[in-house]
């Protein structure tokens, strides 16, 4: 497997691009056609290598896909109570988010961002009825994060969101009575960016996930 991995970065493939064939690559790394394809059957399942019959084997999208659905499974098995890995994650994401704030600021500072404001109006309106917005929730992030140039620092962050939303539904947790303020950190987070206030934008970031992350306290405390 990582004769496969060093062979990828040896040749600077990129996302998409082909990979020579099984008997090829048993030549050129030395190993049996046992050995490449056991490896290739791993770097499939990590989205590092793809698989596509007739075509061809190529360099995967290297998703973390994986790790969402690695660390959802293991936060609903490992033993704790699944409200504290509900809230280790909370906590993750708010680091990500917060140590982001500097570079999202600098990025956003001075810019229009309309579809960010629209995105924050859905989710108050949304809120005032009571209902979720998850599906504005990601875009807003993802919007936000991208901008820091980060590729990586996205990818970690939506893969969080992922196993966030992944662990909720399975709690039964009624978090309705802080929707408008969840909402309402949105729209700060969104304007305080925009302003280039990084104090600002750290303020909005803890007072988004103060809401969730305080009635899972309160449901600990509850079963303490």
């Amino acid at each position: 497997m990582d004769a496969i991995k060093s062979y990828i970065i040896r040749k600077g493939l990129k996302s998409g691009e082909p990979l020579p064939n099984e008997a090829t690559l048993c030549d050129e790394l030395g190993v049996s056609r046992s050995s490449v394809r056991e490896a290739i059957r791993k770097l499939e399942a990590l989205r590092i290598v793809s698989v596509a019959h007739g075509k061809g084997m190529f360099v995967g999208d290297m998703s973390l896909e994986p790790l969402v659905e690695t660390l959802s499974f293991r936060a609903m098995t490992d033993g704790k109570n699944d409200l504290s890995n509900l809230l280790d994650v909370i906590e993750v994401r708010r680091i990500l988010d917060l140590g982001a704030a500097g570079a999202v600021c600098a990025a956003m500072r001075g810019t229009d961002q309309p579809r960010l404001l629209e995105l924050t109006d859905r989710m108050m309106e949304a809120a005032r009825q009571g209902r979720q917005f998850m599906d504005d929730d990601i875009e807003f992030h993802s919007i936000l994060l991208r901008s820091a140039g980060n590729q990586v620092l996205s990818q970690l962050a939506n893969s969080m969101w992922l196993v966030h939303m992944a662990i909720l539904p399975q709690l039964d947790l009624s978090v309705s009575d802080d929707l408008v303020r969840s909402a309402q950190a949105h729209r700060d987070m969104a304007v305080t960016a925009m302003d280039g206030d990084v104090d600002g934008y750290r303020a909005a970031v803890i007072e988004h996930y103060a809401p969730i992350a305080s009635i899972v306290e309160t449901y600990l405390a509850q079963q303490a």
